[in-house]
Protein backbone atom coordinates (compact mmCIF):
# COMPACT_ATOMS: atom_id res chain seq x y z
CA UNK A 1 0.00 0.00 0.00
CA UNK A 2 2.33 2.55 0.78
CA UNK A 3 4.44 1.90 -2.77
CA UNK A 4 1.01 2.88 -4.59
CA UNK A 5 0.69 5.64 -1.68
CA UNK A 6 4.00 7.27 -2.51
CA UNK A 7 4.27 6.91 -6.15
CA UNK A 8 0.95 8.50 -6.76
CA UNK A 9 2.18 12.08 -4.28
CA UNK A 10 5.20 11.52 -6.14
CA UNK A 11 3.39 11.66 -9.46
CA UNK A 12 1.38 15.00 -8.99
CA UNK A 13 4.32 16.50 -6.89
CA UNK A 14 6.68 16.09 -9.61
CA UNK A 15 4.08 17.56 -11.87
CA UNK A 16 3.88 21.24 -9.67
CA UNK A 17 7.57 21.48 -9.43
CA UNK A 18 7.81 23.16 -12.22
CA UNK A 19 5.64 26.05 -11.16
CA UNK A 20 4.76 25.51 -7.59
CA UNK A 21 6.64 27.36 -4.60
CA UNK A 22 7.09 23.36 -3.30
CA UNK A 23 9.83 20.54 -4.45
CA UNK A 24 9.45 17.00 -4.45
CA UNK A 25 11.57 16.46 -1.67
CA UNK A 26 9.51 19.32 0.77
CA UNK A 27 6.16 17.33 0.25
CA UNK A 28 7.86 13.67 -0.27
CA UNK A 29 9.75 13.42 2.98
CA UNK A 30 6.97 13.83 5.80
CA UNK A 31 5.15 11.50 3.50
CA UNK A 32 7.42 8.62 4.06
CA UNK A 33 7.99 9.55 7.59
CA UNK A 34 4.34 8.03 8.13
CA UNK A 35 5.75 4.98 7.14
CA UNK A 36 9.61 4.95 8.04
CA UNK A 37 12.10 6.66 10.52
CA UNK A 38 12.71 9.96 9.93
CA UNK A 39 16.31 9.79 8.88
CA UNK A 40 15.53 6.98 6.42
CA UNK A 41 12.21 9.36 5.25
CA UNK A 42 15.03 12.34 4.37
CA UNK A 43 17.50 9.23 2.74
CA UNK A 44 14.57 7.89 0.81
CA UNK A 45 13.06 10.77 -0.46
CA UNK A 46 17.30 12.13 -1.46
CA UNK A 47 17.23 9.03 -3.80
CA UNK A 48 14.04 9.93 -5.32
CA UNK A 49 14.53 13.39 -5.87
CA UNK A 50 18.53 12.92 -7.33
CA UNK A 51 17.15 10.93 -9.69
CA UNK A 52 14.61 13.29 -10.77
CA UNK A 53 16.92 15.88 -11.05
CA UNK A 54 18.93 13.66 -13.37
CA UNK A 55 15.81 13.56 -15.68
CA UNK A 56 15.43 17.49 -15.29
CA UNK A 57 19.14 18.23 -15.99
CA UNK A 58 18.50 16.37 -19.10
CA UNK A 59 15.45 18.84 -20.12
CA UNK A 60 16.85 21.85 -19.02
CA UNK A 61 20.07 21.59 -17.36
CA UNK A 62 21.94 22.77 -20.80
CA UNK A 63 20.05 26.30 -19.55
CA UNK A 64 22.28 26.87 -16.49
CA UNK A 65 24.70 29.33 -16.01
CA UNK A 66 28.50 28.77 -15.14
CA UNK A 67 29.26 31.41 -12.92
CA UNK A 68 26.47 31.05 -10.59
CA UNK A 69 27.34 27.21 -10.55
CA UNK A 70 30.34 27.86 -9.36
CA UNK A 71 29.61 30.87 -6.84
CA UNK A 72 26.04 29.21 -5.87
CA UNK A 73 26.87 25.72 -6.07
CA UNK A 74 30.23 24.99 -4.38
CA UNK A 75 28.88 26.36 -1.46
CA UNK A 76 26.04 24.26 -1.21
CA UNK A 77 27.71 21.22 -1.55
CA UNK A 78 30.12 21.77 1.07
CA UNK A 79 27.45 22.98 3.62
CA UNK A 80 25.56 19.76 2.20
CA UNK A 81 28.75 17.62 3.30
CA UNK A 82 27.76 19.29 7.21
CA UNK A 83 24.18 19.49 6.69
CA UNK A 84 24.52 15.64 6.32
CA UNK A 85 26.81 14.84 8.83
CA UNK A 86 24.68 16.52 11.60
CA UNK A 87 21.98 14.57 10.46
CA UNK A 88 23.53 11.31 10.82
CA UNK A 89 24.51 12.03 14.14
CA UNK A 90 21.04 13.67 15.41
CA UNK A 91 19.49 10.59 14.34
CA UNK A 92 21.79 8.39 16.99
CA UNK A 93 20.21 11.02 19.88
CA UNK A 94 18.43 9.64 22.45
CA UNK A 95 14.45 11.24 22.51
CA UNK A 96 14.31 15.08 23.17
CA UNK A 97 11.32 15.14 25.61
CA UNK A 98 9.15 12.83 26.34
CA UNK A 99 4.96 13.15 28.03
CA UNK A 100 2.18 11.21 28.60
CA UNK A 101 -1.51 11.84 26.70
CA UNK A 102 -3.87 9.67 28.90
CA UNK A 103 -2.28 6.39 29.54
CA UNK A 104 0.31 6.70 26.83
CA UNK A 105 4.01 7.55 26.46
CA UNK A 106 4.90 9.90 23.89
CA UNK A 107 8.40 9.90 23.01
CA UNK A 108 9.88 12.23 20.83
CA UNK A 109 13.47 12.32 19.08
CA UNK A 110 15.61 15.03 18.36
CA UNK A 111 15.47 14.22 14.81
CA UNK A 112 11.76 14.43 14.29
CA UNK A 113 11.11 17.20 16.28
CA UNK A 114 14.00 19.45 14.77
CA UNK A 115 12.97 18.22 10.77
CA UNK A 116 9.51 18.94 12.03
CA UNK A 117 10.48 22.67 12.94
CA UNK A 118 11.96 22.70 9.55
CA UNK A 119 8.82 21.66 7.60
CA UNK A 120 7.10 24.50 9.31
CA UNK A 121 9.45 26.81 8.45
CA UNK A 122 9.58 26.45 4.68
CA UNK A 123 5.79 25.87 4.29
CA UNK A 124 5.81 29.29 5.84
CA UNK A 125 7.85 30.79 3.60
CA UNK A 126 4.86 30.27 0.67
CA UNK A 127 2.15 31.61 3.75
CA UNK A 128 3.48 34.86 5.17
CA UNK A 129 4.04 37.89 2.44
CA UNK A 130 6.99 38.75 3.66
CA UNK A 131 8.98 35.80 2.99
CA UNK A 132 7.29 34.64 -0.12
CA UNK A 133 9.00 37.77 -1.47
CA UNK A 134 12.17 37.24 -0.29
CA UNK A 135 15.25 38.05 -1.81
CA UNK A 136 18.91 38.65 -2.02
CA UNK A 137 21.37 41.06 -3.77
CA UNK A 138 23.71 38.63 -6.37
CA UNK A 139 26.42 39.68 -4.17
CA UNK A 140 25.04 37.00 -2.10
CA UNK A 141 24.95 34.63 -3.87
CA UNK A 142 28.22 31.94 -1.84
CA UNK A 143 25.72 32.77 1.47
CA UNK A 144 22.73 31.48 -0.48
CA UNK A 145 24.60 28.30 -1.44
CA UNK A 146 25.73 27.60 2.08
CA UNK A 147 22.29 28.21 3.40
CA UNK A 148 20.60 25.94 1.44
CA UNK A 149 23.12 23.34 0.74
CA UNK A 150 23.16 23.27 4.85
CA UNK A 151 19.63 23.06 5.27
CA UNK A 152 19.28 20.78 2.16
CA UNK A 153 22.07 18.06 3.51
CA UNK A 154 20.10 18.55 6.97
CA UNK A 155 16.15 17.78 6.03
CA UNK A 156 16.30 17.62 2.26
CA UNK A 157 14.74 21.36 2.10
CA UNK A 158 16.78 23.60 -0.05
CA UNK A 159 14.40 24.78 -2.87
CA UNK A 160 12.62 27.77 -0.97
CA UNK A 161 16.20 29.33 -0.08
CA UNK A 162 18.08 28.10 -3.42
CA UNK A 163 15.60 30.24 -4.96
CA UNK A 164 15.18 33.51 -2.58
CA UNK A 165 18.93 33.78 -3.84
CA UNK A 166 19.13 32.67 -7.47
CA UNK A 167 16.24 35.32 -7.95
CA UNK A 168 18.03 38.18 -8.11
CA UNK A 169 21.23 36.88 -10.31
CA UNK A 170 20.29 38.17 -13.30
CA UNK A 171 19.21 34.82 -15.04
CA UNK A 172 16.41 34.59 -17.76
CA UNK A 173 13.59 31.98 -16.36
CA UNK A 174 15.21 29.23 -18.39
CA UNK A 175 18.60 29.96 -16.77
CA UNK A 176 17.25 30.03 -13.60
CA UNK A 177 15.33 26.69 -13.72
CA UNK A 178 18.19 25.21 -15.57
CA UNK A 179 20.79 26.45 -12.73
CA UNK A 180 18.21 25.45 -9.98
CA UNK A 181 17.94 22.05 -11.35
CA UNK A 182 22.16 21.13 -11.49
CA UNK A 183 22.96 22.56 -8.06
CA UNK A 184 19.70 20.72 -6.72
CA UNK A 185 21.55 17.46 -7.92
CA UNK A 186 24.86 18.25 -6.87
CA UNK A 187 23.83 19.18 -3.44
CA UNK A 188 22.03 15.66 -3.32
CA UNK A 189 24.70 13.87 -5.00
CA UNK A 190 26.71 15.21 -2.03
CA UNK A 191 24.01 13.98 0.74
CA UNK A 192 23.44 11.11 -0.35
CA UNK A 193 26.76 10.21 -0.47
CA UNK A 194 26.99 11.27 3.45
CA UNK A 195 23.81 9.21 3.66
CA UNK A 196 25.10 5.78 2.17
CA UNK A 197 26.87 5.11 5.34
CA UNK A 198 23.61 4.30 6.88
CA UNK A 199 21.55 3.15 3.71
CA UNK A 200 22.54 -0.73 4.75
CA UNK A 201 21.22 -0.13 8.36
CA UNK A 202 18.70 2.08 7.69
CA UNK A 203 16.96 -0.09 4.91
CA UNK A 204 17.74 1.04 1.62
CA UNK A 205 18.15 -2.05 0.31
CA UNK A 206 14.21 -3.35 1.51
CA UNK A 207 12.75 -0.58 0.28
CA UNK A 208 14.31 -1.01 -3.17
CA UNK A 209 10.84 -1.95 -5.02
CA UNK A 210 9.47 1.30 -3.27
CA UNK A 211 12.42 3.67 -4.14
CA UNK A 212 12.04 2.43 -7.89
CA UNK A 213 8.38 3.30 -8.44
CA UNK A 214 8.21 6.79 -6.90
CA UNK A 215 11.33 7.47 -8.69
CA UNK A 216 9.52 6.07 -11.95
CA UNK A 217 6.01 8.31 -11.29
CA UNK A 218 8.32 10.98 -10.45
CA UNK A 219 10.09 11.09 -13.78
CA UNK A 220 6.91 10.85 -15.31
CA UNK A 221 5.33 13.87 -13.37
CA UNK A 222 8.41 15.73 -14.44
CA UNK A 223 7.76 15.12 -18.05
CA UNK A 224 4.18 15.69 -17.85
CA UNK A 225 5.04 19.01 -15.74
CA UNK A 226 7.62 20.23 -18.54
CA UNK A 227 5.40 19.91 -21.38
CA UNK A 228 1.88 20.99 -20.16
CA UNK A 229 1.97 23.08 -16.82
CA UNK A 230 5.37 24.95 -16.66
CA UNK A 231 3.79 28.41 -17.25
CA UNK A 232 0.90 27.30 -14.65
CA UNK A 233 0.51 28.85 -11.40
CA UNK A 234 -1.64 27.96 -8.55
CA UNK A 235 -1.57 29.95 -5.41
CA UNK A 236 -4.42 28.67 -3.74
CA UNK A 237 -3.18 25.07 -4.44
CA UNK A 238 0.29 26.14 -2.60
CA UNK A 239 -1.54 27.84 0.73
CA UNK A 240 -3.52 24.58 0.94
CA UNK A 241 -0.35 22.37 0.41
CA UNK A 242 1.94 24.55 2.78
CA UNK A 243 -1.56 24.43 5.88
CA UNK A 244 -1.10 20.79 5.48
CA UNK A 245 2.37 20.50 5.75
CA UNK A 246 2.25 22.27 8.77
CA UNK A 247 -0.68 20.66 10.39
CA UNK A 248 1.60 17.41 9.84
CA UNK A 249 5.33 19.46 10.96
CA UNK A 250 3.01 20.15 14.49
CA UNK A 251 1.48 16.10 15.01
CA UNK A 252 5.30 14.65 13.75
CA UNK A 253 7.12 17.36 16.18
CA UNK A 254 4.56 16.07 18.92
CA UNK A 255 5.05 12.31 18.46
CA UNK A 256 0.91 12.20 17.89
CA UNK A 257 2.02 11.13 14.84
Amino acid sequence: MEILIVSIIAFLVAILTFFSGFGLGTILTPVFMFFFPVELSIALTGVVHFFNNIFKIILVGRNANREVLIKFGIPAVLAALIGSAILIHIAEAPPLFAYTLGKNLIEVSSVKFIISILLILFASMDLIPFFRDLTFEKNKLPLGGIMSGFFGGLSGNQGALRSAFLIKAGLSKESFIGTAVVVSTFVDFTRLSVYATRFSQAGLVDNLNLVICATLAGITGSFIGNKLLKKVTIKRLQTIVAVMLIVLAVGFGSGLI
